[in-house]
């Protein structure tokens, strides 16, 4: 069966090919031009602005290592990627935050002291009844808190306080069915920049299996919800 190519076809051929060529020609003589650059400063060190580092590095990271060896580059491509390295490394710098406090605030010293009365003046009342007391005057806190407030002031726990069981018991009565879930992050080079997309995994804990569950640039409580 002959094929035979319509006249707009050729055409679109020898225009491909002419610009390819074009783009050749283009890419030697740029390469000749950084050839000659590099003989003419030598050894000299070439200072950039990290603007300009910036806008080496987004270039040189699509192009990869392997082009940039061929392309002859007045830096080597160990530097460029180093630099692109360095920009993802940057936008995650929170050193300026060194200040602020991390880990659990302490609870409210009027949650504690409502806690303490609440249990001193009702000694039926559990941690759920004594939770249920300080959400009605606006303070909402856990069964542990309450708890761990209870202990730290040497009262004792009313029979309706004590747990039912162990964590260990927990754990072991529901492992079939627990998973851990967790975000890692992947940087991306979109037309708006460096951008991180989020990616979700879920981890079944009985069988170690691994499920990823999507990707977002803003997880939000929508996202999350779409997710679950």
């Amino acid at each position: 069966m002959k094929f035979a190519l319509q006249p707009w076809q050729l055409i679109l051929i020898i225009l491909a090919g002419w610009i390819n060529r074009q783009q050749q020609e283009i890419i030697e003589y740029l390469c000749t031009e950084n050839a000659i650059l590099k003989e003419k400063i030598g050894k000299k060190r070439i200072l950039l602005t990290d603007d300009q580092r910036r806008r080496l590095a987004v270039k040189g990271r699509v192009l990869g290592r392997k082009q940039l060896k061929q392309v002859g580059t007045l830096f080597t491509p160990d530097t460029i990627l180093r630099w692109h390295r360095q920009l993802v490394a940057n936008k995650w710098d929170y050193s300026n935050r060194k200040e602020k406090k991390f880990g659990r605030p302490r609870t409210r010293q009027v949650i504690v002291d409502l806690t303490v009365k609440f249990a001193t003046e009702n000694p039926t009342w559990g941690y759920d009844r004594i939770s249920g007391g300080l959400s009605n005057v606006g303070y909402h806190t856990c069964d542990s808190t309450i708890g761990n407030i209870l202990k730290a002031h040497g009262i004792e726990p009313a029979p309706t306080r004590r747990r039912t069981g162990s964590w260990q018991t927990f754990l072991k009565t529901h492992w079939d069915v627990m998973a851990s879930i967790d975000f890692t992050t992947v940087e991306v080079w979109t037309k708006g920049g460096l951008t991180t997309f989020y990616l979700l995994f879920v981890i079944e804990l009985k069988t170690r299996r691994v499920n990823f569950a999507g990707c977002t640039t803003k997880p939000n409580e929508t996202w999350m919800k779409t997710i679950a």
